[in-house]
């Protein structure tokens, strides 16, 4: 049964809280713990509010979310919620799926790949505050503007599953999200997906 965390230092030394692997060694937060706490350190001098959101470290400005940390199971990740507007001269940033027009990160798999380019963090991080200073918008597809962490999350682990959402139509994408996003719980929503991931890529819709 997984279990609500209450704290990002919770979240570090106990696992997300959103799954059976919850405070034990396998779970995918202990893999990168060494990498997400050296991200942390990075992310706090820019000044951004530290908090906890779907079980995972947010770091807003204004209330309004800027990035995200994530821990994966061949990776862990750093995530901007508007990065397709960051410059990226350095082509560093990755889409974390084929139909995201929004979000972008940097994956690391060693604490050695961030130290070669903290600088380069912390410029990207300062960019991304200035963006959501400027008041820019994003305009994104209406099911983009739903799609759930627990969701993009199951895409990241099984591209297949994306593919198959993406092949439905409008009204049963629709749907999905919106049965997924009604659970109050992190744990609920990604119970919910994983139920319904032979459904979609069988090509089903929520009530076929």
């Amino acid at each position: 049964m997984a279990s609500k965390i209450i704290s990002i230092d919770q979240y570090l030394t106990e696992g997300c809280g959103r799954c059976k692997l919850f405070q034990t060694p396998k779970c995918k937060v202990h893999h990168w713990s060494e990498e997400l706490r050296l991200l942390r350190s990075i992310i706090l001098q820019t000044g951004l509010t530290e908090e906890l959101k779907w079980s995972m470290p947010c770091y807003t400005l204004n209330g309004k979310n800027i990035l995200m940390l994530a821990a994966f199971k061949d990776y862990c990740s750093l995530s901007f919620f508007k990065g397709s507007l960051l410059k990226d001269e350095l082509s560093l940033l990755i889409s974390p799926g084929e139909n995201s027009n929004t979000v972008r990160q940097f994956r690391f798999t060693d604490s050695k790949q961030i130290i070669k380019i903290k600088k380069v963090i912390l410029q990207y991080i300062q960019e991304s505050i200035a963006i959501e200073q400027s008041g820019v918008k994003i305009i994104a597809t209406k099911s983009e503007k739903e799609i759930i962490p627990e969701l993009q999350e199951a895409f990241d682990q099984n591209p297949k599953l994306e593919t198959a959402f993406y092949k439905l139509t409008p009204g049963r994408q629709r749907g999905y999200l919106i049965y997924f996003s009604d659970a109050k719980q992190s744990a609920t929503r990604a119970s919910r997906i994983q139920k319904y991931v032979a459904k979609i890529l069988a090509g089903q819709g929520f009530h076929d």
